[in-house]
């Protein structure tokens, strides 16, 4: 079983603690492509959270390519490794092409990602 830090006193929502916490757990190559992850009810139990907090980092996980469902298998660490950089390189790409169709120049594309950050 793996350990994530879960804050209930935090303003940051469990389940995204959660998500965010398997995210650095790969990132770091201590959950690498292949490893099985525990079940819902597994890990709910051994994080104190509701099983459908669980569930909705795990669907999430799985939609941004991190995690994947092998039916009666279970749940795994996606063979792709680490997709975030792939997804986030996307978005990007898309945000660029954006602002290049609206006219702003890249002095102001900049401004409104620092802003975002910021935020």
């Amino acid at each position: 079983m793996f350990n994530i830090n879960i804050s209930h006193e935090s303003t940051v929502a469990p389940y995204e603690q959660l998500r965010l916490g398997v995210i650095a757990k790969v990132r770091a190559g201590q959950l690498t492509a292949g490893t099985k992850i525990p079940t819902v009810r597994a890990l709910a139990a051994h994080l104190g959270l509701a099983p459908n907090t669980v569930a909705r980092a795990y669907r999430e996980l799985e939609s941004d390519g991190v995690v994947e469902t092998r039916g009666r298998q279970g749940s795994f660490i996606a063979s792709s490794g680490d997709p975030t950089r792939d997804v986030a390189g996307r978005a990007a790409t898309a945000y660029v092409a954006t602002v290049r169709r609206l006219g702003l120049d890249d002095a102001a594309a900049l401004r409104y990602v620092k802003t975002a950050l910021e935020n």
